[in-house]
């Protein structure tokens, strides 16, 4: 069976892009004429969803915008899934990590039930709480390192002690996490989620794991600019590397679902799924593939 990074590397060539497309809907954030409901989550979550599948390296659902909704939402996000087809990526936006039992149950929950095919997970833990979640060649996980929030700093940024016996020098906590999760799992099983809002951090990460793939988050809403996640973003060497994109994600969210909301630019068209196919049709154009 082919491997996660494989399939990614197929689908950002088909594709022509590394954009991973969020779907995170609020019910107070929904066009006219949905309901404030998890009826109404659910339509616009799949409108999203068969609006940007033609122009998506990835798609990946923010599950707390589900499971908020106690079983029924579980059961919506599990009919979101089935409209994803299987060379398409889906990543589960989870950011789970607990005490091994638990975590293998996660592992059952998000890649066997579900049918995840990548995972976000919290490093805090240490390899052991992840690792039901890292051992199958198939599947995939992106290691919180340097997030995108306005707060990331206030912890990852702490500085950590230096580690004689592995030659690092003392340096910021996302750097030790990037340098720790380099080994974890069998191999070609981890990745990293890395913020677009802290560039000069990106290009330091990259730096110290070439081989390592990204998943990006805040361009767009939150701010983060293209060409410096383009530029250091890709990974250089394997195994993520250097074939096409690099083993790069880069989410965009609100960029794409606020296309269809509110007032309609002028020309613009009155149908919002064809405005979020034209939002994701241009943010795959802004994040092409680098050849």
């Amino acid at each position: 069976m082919a491997t996660y990074l494989e399939r990614l590397a197929a689908r950002s060539a088909a594709t022509g892009t590394v954009l991973c497309v969020g779907v995170d809907p609020e019910a107070d954030a929904l066009p006219e004429g949905f309901p404030h409901t998890l009826a109404g989550v659910e339509r616009f979550a799949r409108l999203i969803v068969e609006a940007s599948l033609p122009f998506a390296a990835a798609i990946k659902p923010n599950l707390a915008f589900f499971e908020a909704y106690a079983a029924e939402g579980i059961a919506a996000l599990e009919r979101l899934r089935a409209l994803v087809p299987p060379e398409v990526p889906f990543v589960a936006d989870a950011k789970r990590g607990d005490i091994g039992s638990t975590a293998a149950r996660q592992a059952v929950a998000l890649l066997d039930v579900l049918g995840a095919d990548a995972v976000t997970v919290s490093p805090y833990l240490g390899e052991e709480a992840i690792a039901p979640l890292l051992e199958r060649s198939d599947r995939f996980a992106y290691v919180l390192c340097r997030t995108s929030n306005p707060g990331a700093g206030e912890v990852q940024a702490l500085q950590v002690a230096p580690d004689d016996a592995a030659g690092w020098p003392a340096e910021p906590l996302y750097a030790r996490v990037a340098r720790r999760a380099a080994s974890w799992g069998p191999g070609a099983t981890v990745g990293l989620v890395v913020g677009a809002t802290a560039p000069a951090e990106m290009a330091a990460i990259r730096a110290l794991v070439p081989g390592i793939s990204f998943l990006v988050p805040g361009v767009g809403a939150q701010g983060g600019e293209i060409a410096p996640v383009l530029a250091t973003g890709p990974a250089t060497t394997p195994p993520a590397g250097p074939g096409r994109g690099g083993g790069l994600l880069v989410n965009v969210s609100r960029g794409i679902s606020r296309a269809a909301l509110g007032s309609l630019p002028d020309g613009a068209p009155a149908d919002p799924g064809e405005r979020l196919s034209e939002a994701a049709r241009e943010w795959a154009g802004r994040l092409a593939v680098l050849p």
